[in-house]
């Protein structure tokens, strides 16, 4: 394993750059000896395998290619790289994972084969993790979403309705500006945007660093048009997801303002149905999107099990009061329970990554503590 894990490690420096495809790192070696990386720097731009061959030069004759997905074989927006393993005499072939796009899972590896390569298939389940939200793309057509909340240690998100209130410090905001660097798109409620005026955006520093698209989900078309993410528009993409109860004339300003309004159909709360945006996302080659909340939007999401994947800033702190708004809204009980991943600190805050878990085992905790006496 100790090549796919440097062909692994490549491929984290493509992060955030090679949407809709996947992060992938590459490494020859020959004689115990590496003698070429490579790793798929952003879309459009040549793959891995073929950056790790153009590194090792003649090298790569006879030699072996540690790659962490499978190596695709169709022209897109690129050629294929099974003819440039091919062309390159490469002896033998180590691939970390399938890919799971079915214009290539199995058929890159066949014809490797039938060139009379080796293929080796490892099974590596670190690759599957790290392009988690391409998989995830390439099965359903719908975005990886990823829900992040800040919160006291009381469960408030903030002090109370209506009032700004940061809770995280310093170094774990800059977490959080990695995460908008990474993913394609960033989505919040309308109530957000009117207690906050958050302009949404990406505020790291450096070469490489992009906005996300920024998606509000208001059901009635509430977003102020002189809102600082409607007059930051130019800056990257605004999306409005809305409903038929917002009316033409306020569609037809903010689409005049740069902003791309999408009418969903409406659930039975007279909502945004999540899952009818979710498949326009899709359509637009979003696979990765960070929810940054509020209460509402976290209720629907994690009450129909919406996300893949969760991320608790906790603050050591205690808000206090009956007029906190809490991490998710609504009257009605549901369980959720989740298996934590990892766990960092900053400073005083402590940031919780974790996976719902995929059985009924939420529901079954829910009516098992329903049936203790006095519980």
């Amino acid at each position: 394993m100790k090549y796919l894990d440097m062909a692994a490690d490549l491929a984290e420096l493509g992060r955030g750059r090679t949407n809709p495809n996947p992060m992938v790192g590459a490494v020859v070696v020959k004689n115990h000896v590496v003698v070429g990386k490579g790793y798929h720097e952003k879309a459009g731009s040549p793959h891995a395998e073929v950056n790790a061959l153009k590194d090792a030069g003649p090298k790569a004759r006879g030699a072996t290619l540690f790659v962490t997905l499978e190596p695709c074989c169709f022209q897109g927006r690129t050629p294929p790289c099974t003819e440039a393993i091919i062309e390159a005499a490469i002896g033998e072939v180590v691939v970390g994972i399938t890919d799971p796009n079915p214009e290539v899972s199995g058929e890159g590896i066949r014809i490797l084969r039938d060139a009379g390569i080796s293929v080796n298939v490892v099974g590596f389940r670190k690759i599957a993790r790290q392009n988690e939200a391409y998989f995830k793309y390439m099965r359903e057509k719908k975005p990886f979403t990823t829900l992040k909340i800040a919160t006291s240690l009381d469960g408030k998100i903030a002090e109370a309705k209506g009032v700004k209130t940061r809770l995280s410090g310093d170094k774990a905001e800059v977490e959080v500006h990695k995460l908008r660097n990474e993913y394609q798109a960033i989505m919040v409620g309308v109530g957000t945007v009117l207690v906050d005026d958050p302009v949404l955006s990406c505020r790291l520093t450096g070469k490489g660093i992009r906005q996300p698209t920024r998606i509000i989900v208001d059901s009635r078309g509430r977003l102020p048009i002189d809102s600082r993410i409607v007059e930051t528009s130019p800056m990257s993409n605004v999306i409005l997801a809305t409903t038929d109860k917002m009316t033409k004339k306020k569609i037809e300003a903010m689409e005049k303002s740069g902003v791309e309004v999408v009418v969903c159909r409406q659930n039975d709360k007279g909502k945004v149905d999540i899952e009818d945006l979710y498949e326009h996302l899709g359509k637009r080659e979003i696979t990765s999107l960070l929810v940054e909340g509020g209460s509402r939007l976290n209720e629907e999401l994690i009450s129909n099990n919406m996300i893949d994947k969760l991320i608790i800033l906790l603050a050591p702190m205690i808000i206090g009061g009956k007029k906190g708004v809490p991490i998710v809204a609504g009257k009605e009980a549901f369980w959720q329970t989740f298996e934590i991943s990892s766990h960092r600190y900053f400073d005083n805050d402590l940031v919780i990554e974790m996976y719902p878990k995929k059985t009924n085992e939420s529901r079954v905790r829910g009516e098992a503590r329903q049936a203790i006496p006095g519980v």
